[in-house]
């Protein structure tokens, strides 16, 4: 898988670009933990998502937020890390001008990052959200949640206690003209430890697969 180095707004990002042969191949982006608590883009649910993805079909990058690898810049309470998504995803589109659909994962503090580049870029067409940490950072930017989008977490999860994750879906099920769909598996903690993990990424990819045959926003 090609190491790509591409320009975000302070500096060099580090990415790994994982393409189809299909030129108008889905595109996705893959958003890693927090970067002061040992977050990277090999992170194993990172990791696991961006192969899901290649799997079903879809052009993939992952990449370090700025301070991170070799990622220049430092660590930017979440402002800084969403200008580098939105980077990320310039680069990725000006890559695969002709794909129809767009989506972003994340994973932790990523998926907080993921929801806000959502609210950004209407062209983004689905999105997955794993482990939100509902109780550490604000999710009201969604007002309204521009896409649907499958959210999923742990029923053990220590980190972002699963209440939390139910209050953000109920207030995101209030809302019309999207479907929120959200599945929580049993016994999985915040990292979906084994044997966890195949269970969280069998059901991202299913619902993945069911949205583009559906061809939904």
């Amino acid at each position: 898988m090609p190491e790509v180095i591409f320009p975000g707004p302070e500096g060099r990002l580090e990415g790994r670009y994982h393409p189809q042969k299909e030129k108008d191949a889905p595109i996705a982006i893959v958003l890693h933990p927090h970067p002061q608590f040992g977050g990277t883009m090999n992170n194993k649910v990172v990791y696991n998502l961006h192969y899901a993805f290649y799997n079903m079909g879809f052009t993939v990058l992952r990449f370090n937020f700025r301070g991170v690898g070799r990622s220049q810049g430092e660590y930017d309470q979440g402002i800084g890390e969403l200008s580098d998504a939105a980077s990320a995803l310039d680069y990725l589109q000006s890559m695969n001008n002709n794909s129809k659909h767009c989506w972003v994962a994340g994973f932790s503090f990523g998926a907080w990052i993921g929801m806000q580049l959502l609210m950004r870029r209407p062209e983004i067409t689905g999105f997955i959200s794993v482990s939100p940490p509902a109780n550490m950072y604000d999710f009201s930017f969604l007002a309204p949640c521009p896409a649907s989008g499958l959210i999923i977490n742990g029923s053990h999860d220590r980190v972002a206690p699963p209440a939390d994750t139910k209050s953000l879906v109920n207030k995101l099920h209030e809302q019309h003209g999207i479907t929120i769909t959200h599945q929580e598996v049993e016994g999985a903690d915040h990292f979906f430890k084994e044997p966890h993990m195949d269970t969280m990424i069998g059901s991202v990819s299913t619902y993945v697969k069911r949205r583009l045959t559906e061809n939904t926003r």
